[in-house]
């Protein structure tokens, strides 16, 4: 099996090193090459008391992020892992997709960025851009609130919740899971009813529908109970934002996985589950295009 890479982008203060060692069980699926990646964004080192651009500015910000690098690489290559480093001026997503397509990553993990509202709009969010250029899974990583018993110890990849639909984007995430069968422990498999999918008022009707959607998480489950995983079906009804939120709770989920589609501007206008899940979620959100490698 050749080795995977990951590309981990951090700009230091919202993503650090113990995030990274949190990932780590990974190497079972192979992912032994670790890529930084950290983008100098132009406007901090321009326009500095409208004097314009300051190169010292620059080679300052490169030195300060190498010295952190080269003390994770040190811990890092301990552990047998390969390792890579990027420091580089720019726009941030044009930087970050440029540096995945050069290494052929097999995973993206960043932490959360913000625009305001007027400013998505109009450019769309970081991460709306991201799934519209690349079609690699992105990790987006948070860590875990102390209210829900978070300890040192903590994996995302242990026990994922599948948010899960019947689109081939989520055949396609089923797949990606099916590859992790010695990193994950368990998969939570929800699906969000929503209560105009419901068939009848009666309770009868409503408990027909359930053991309908049932059946078919009982098939995602089964393909992966074949390949080692345990796999266990849930069915929730409400508003898919909330219930998946709950579900991951309930469930005790160390991530959310999501399906990722492609139609930037619709997701401008009415947004979307996968990208507000990202955006605000208590959990480390997995999110998985329809072409995403498995």
């Amino acid at each position: 099996m050749n080795t995977k890479k990951m590309l981990f982008v951090t700009k230091f203060n919202e993503l650090r090193f113990d995030a990274l060692q949190s990932l780590m069980n990974l190497r079972k699926a192979f992912y032994n090459h670790v890529v930084f990646l950290t983008v100098i964004e132009t406007e901090k080192v321009a326009m500095h008391r409208g004097i314009g651009y300051q190169k010292q500015e620059e080679v300052k910000l490169k030195e300060k992020a190498n010295i952190r690098f080269i003390d994770w690489a040190e811990t890092l290559f301990e552990q047998g892992m390969e390792v890579g480093v990027y420091i580089v001026v720019g726009s941030f997503i044009g930087q970050l997709v440029k540096a995945a397509e050069k290494e052929e990553v097999n995973l993206i993990v960043m932490g959360r960025t913000k625009k305001k509202r007027f400013e998505q709009f109009y450019s769309g969010s970081d991460i709306t851009e991201l799934i519209k250029r690349t079609s690699i899974p992105i990790l987006i990583y948070s860590k875990p609130q102390k209210d829900r018993g978070a300890n040192i110890d903590f994996k995302p990849f242990d026990r994922p919740m599948l948010a899960a639909d019947w689109s081939p984007v989520c055949q396609t995430a089923v797949e990606y899971l099916k590859g992790l069968s010695g990193v994950v422990q368990r998969v939570e498999i929800v699906h969000v009813a929503d209560e105009n999918e419901l068939k009848s008022t009666s309770a009868m009707g409503i408990q027909k529908t359930r053991k309908e959607v049932m059946k078919k998480l009982e098939k995602i489950c089964d393909a992966l109970e074949a390949v080692g995983i345990d796999a266990r079906p849930h069915v929730y009804i409400g508003d898919k934002d909330t219930e998946i939120e709950k579900a991951a709770i309930e469930c005790q989920a160390t991530m959310i996985i999501a399906g990722a589609h492609k139609n930037a501007w619709k997701e401008r206008l009415i947004g979307s589950i996968p990208k507000k899940l990202a955006e605000k979620s208590a959990f480390p959100v997995l999110l998985i295009s329809a072409a995403s490698k498995t």
